[in-house]
Order: structure tokens, then C-alpha cells, then sequence
């Protein structure tokens, strides 16, 4: 491919790396990439040495998705939703799910107004920009049910009127293995809806040590004591420059091409959905965006679509892990040829 680095044209619109468009007459107070970075180095101070997954989980929410966390208690899944929270600033609700909660505790519902107006909309606690769905499959199906449409569409839908949530509006659910008492497995349209499954794992023992370190000399740096590193307008902005970078056609087609092949594949009960290719494009997108880039190549696509499309398919068989779907996409996406136009090096 041969792409000019520095800047791409879109129509009456010139995307350059790092700047806004010359029709946003938006200003930056500090260039993306920099508030990037340090967005990026507040959260590596709270997960140490994990700046993989941070580089996801940032990656992820740049693209406009939602995070789901699968992973053991006591790694830091809830520390990094108060984070992301603190870091963009807004509003912040946690949600605890149980076996009890009812879809209105989620997305609230009419109540009797006191000053004799009748029946008025109470919001429930999705009304946020940053939400935490903690445990998320320990709630009944009937409850995931009820963040189908804001999942998808940023809304709400009581008695027949729709609610817009407010922009932005970030999703972060962790949930706990399935080996684990009082779980229940994810609906497939719920999982398809999240951009991105990732795993914390546990800390290398020099993070560990490092960590402990920490909490000896009370040095430990707080997450309810961090500020805002970018605003809300400049968030949006960033995500609407992300879906200007260039795609070129062959790796459209090589998406495409994967795609086809887990629909055909026997070993899979359930192949890859159009919402799974969208997702793995806006990705993409955001990945080369962050680093600086007005195209994307072919590596964005390979070190994305383990956390992208593993939780969208199902393996032929029970049980299955989360490693088994993971270990299945990387092969499907080795032995899928790629045009040489794709692979060849960006000028």
C-alpha cells in the first residue's frame, strides 16, 4: 500500500495524525497524543505491569466499545473502572449485580411523582457516563436483557419513550468465571455487544513486589484521588476522529474473508457476526490512532482480534474456555491468506 503518512483525504475533510479535521474548528488545548499518553500512564500507575491491557482497554473505549473483565477476585478489575471513571471525569455509577436485581433498578422506570404530576420517569443508574456492571453473570437473563438497547444504541426505552444516556457513555462489566458459586453464563447477544473480553491475570513478581512496596510505605497512589487528564469534548472528538483513519481495501477484505470462514468452520456452533467485524474495524481504527497513525495496518487487526472476536464465537463442544476460543481465533486468523497488498509496508 502505498499511503502518505501525514495526512489522508476524506472528501471536503483532511484527517491528520494527532490534529483535528480542517472542518472542526475544535481546539485542542493539548495535542491528542499527549493527553493520550498521560491518560494511558495514569492507569499503568494503578495496574503495574500491565500496560498490554491498559493499551486495550484504552484502545477499546477510543473506538466508542464496551469492556467486559473476566478474571479472578482481587486482581483489580474494579480499580480500573474507578479509574477509567476518575480520568474522564463525569458521572459515575457502580452497579452490584445479584440474583434479585430487576431490570428497573438498572434502567429505572416510572414512579408516582410527589407534587401530584402523575407518573414521571425515575433514571436508574445506566444514567451515567462511566457505568461499572460489577458481576454482571450473576444477574438473571431477564436482567443482562435490559442493557441490550443501551449497549447498542446509547438509550433507554420506558412505557414507550426513549431516554438518550448521556455522551460519553462508557460500559465497563467484569464478571467472575463460571466455575465460580451463584454465576450464570452470558446471553450470546449480550457478549456480542462488547467490544472487547480481556483478562487482567495476576501481577509478574516484580509489579507484585513493587505493589507491596507500595502499600508498605503508604505510597499506594488512590483512585478516587485522581483528576480528569481529558474532558468530555475532547474524548468525542478523539472518538470522532478515530473513524476517519483509513482502511484500505484489501484489509477489508481480509475481515471479511475471516469472517466467512468461522460461519462455514464445523468446529463452531456460532461464527462471527457483521457487529464483530464492525467492532474489529473501529478497533483497529482507535489502535492506529493512538500511535499516531492516519491508516491502519495489518498488525492492528492481528493484536486485536484475540479481544474482539474470541467471546463472539462457540466452539462445537463442552465445556470450552475462554483460552480454547482464544487459541482458535489466532489460527483462524494465521491460516486466512492476506492479500500482498495488505502485508506489504506502508510508504
Amino acid at each position: 500500500m502505498n499511503i502518505p503518512s501525514s495526512s489522508i483525504q476524506f472528501s471536503d475533510t483532511v484527517f491528520q495524525s494527532g490534529q483535528s479535521s480542517k472542518a472542526d474548528s475544535f481546539t485542542w488545548a493539548q495535542p491528542p497524543e499527549v493527553l493520550l499518553q498521560r491518560f494511558e500512564a495514569r492507569l499503568s500507575q494503578q495496574l503495574l505491569g500491565k500496560r498490554a491491557v491498559v493499551h486495550h482497554v484504552i484502545t477499546c473505549l477510543l473506538a466508542g466499545g464496551h469492556l467486559l473483565i473476566e478474571d479472578v477476585p482481587g486482581v483489580g478489575k474494579t480499580l480500573l473502572a474507578t479509574s477509567i471513571a476518575k480520568l474522564l471525569g463525569g458521572t459515575f455509577h457502580r452497579i452490584q449485580f445479584t440474583s434479585d436485581l430487576m431490570p428497573a433498578d438498572i434502567i429505572g422506570g416510572m414512579v408516582l411523582d410527589a407534587q401530584g404530576r402523575g407518573l414521571v420517569y425515575r433514571e436508574g443508574p445506566i444514567m451515567a457516563n462511566v457505568v461499572l456492571a460489577d458481576e454482571l453473570n450473576r444477574a438473571s437473563s431477564r436482567t443482562q436483557s435490559a442493557l441490550l438497547e443501551a449497549l447498542e444504541h446509547g438509550s433507554v426505552s420506558i412505557e414507550g419513550v426513549t431516554h438518550a444516556l448521556p455522551e460519553p457513555f462508557i460500559f465497563v462489566a467484569t464478571q467472575n468465571p463460571l466455575r465460580y458459586e451463584g454465576t450464570n453464563r452470558l446471553l450470546e447477544a449480550q457478549l456480542d455487544r462488547f467490544m472487547m473480553q480481556i483478562s487482567i491475570g495476576y501481577p509478574d513478581l516484580e509489579a507484585e513486589r513493587e505493589l507491596l512496596a507500595q502499600f508498605a510505605s503508604q505510597s499506594r497512589p488512590q483512585a478516587e484521588l485522581l483528576r480528569a487528564v481529558i474532558s468530555h469534548d475532547e474524548w468525542l472528538h478523539m472518538q470522532a476522529e478515530v473513524q476517519q483513519v483509513y482502511v484500505h481495501p484489501s484489509l477489508l477484505a481480509y475481515m471479511t474473508d475471516v469472517a466467512a470462514a468461522s460461519r462455514q468452520d464445523e468446529a463452531l456452533t456460532l461464527g462471527l457476526s457483521p457487529r464483530a467485524l464492525r467492532d474489529w474495524l473501529r478497533a483497529a481504527q482507535a489502535s492506529a490512532y493512538k500511535q499516531g497513525r492516519g491508516f491502519i495496518v495489518p498488525d492492528d487487526l492481528l493484536q486485536l482480534g484475540g479481544a474482539v472476536l474470541a467471546h463472539r464465537i462457540e466452539l462445537n463442544g463442552y465445556p470450552q474456555t475462554e483460552g480454547m476460543k482464544l487459541g482458535y481465533i489466532a489460527d483462524l486468523l494465521q491460516r486466512i491468506p492476506m492479500s500482498p497488498r495488505a502485508k506489504g509496508r506502508v510508504q
